[in-house]
């Protein structure tokens, strides 16, 4: 049950993203832009969990790099929020 959980989780960022950058690219609103790269490294942190948890859940450890692109993904978003100037 986990393992479908996983891949639902990565489905919904991918469909966030592409949400995201189709609203980015018709009014070209900058936090879009920048909620689009986040759950774009969101999306990234998802793939890398099932292939860490369902695919190697032995042979490879991914948490760092999950952990490392789940923070880029908030810095990318707050550096957005900050930058903000409407």
């Amino acid at each position: 049950m986990a393992n479908v959980i996983y891949a639902l989780c990565a489905l919904t960022s991918a469909t966030c993203l592409a949400l995201l950058w189709r609203s980015y690219r018709a009014s070209r609103a900058r936090l879009l832009f920048w909620s689009a790269w986040c759950f774009l490294l969101l999306t990234v942190n998802n793939v890398l969990l099932v292939l860490d948890k369902v695919v190697f859940p032995v042979e490879v450890d991914l948490r760092l790099w999950r952990l490392g692109t789940a923070l880029a993904a908030v810095l990318l978003l707050v550096y957005g929020l900050v930058n903000e100037e409407d």
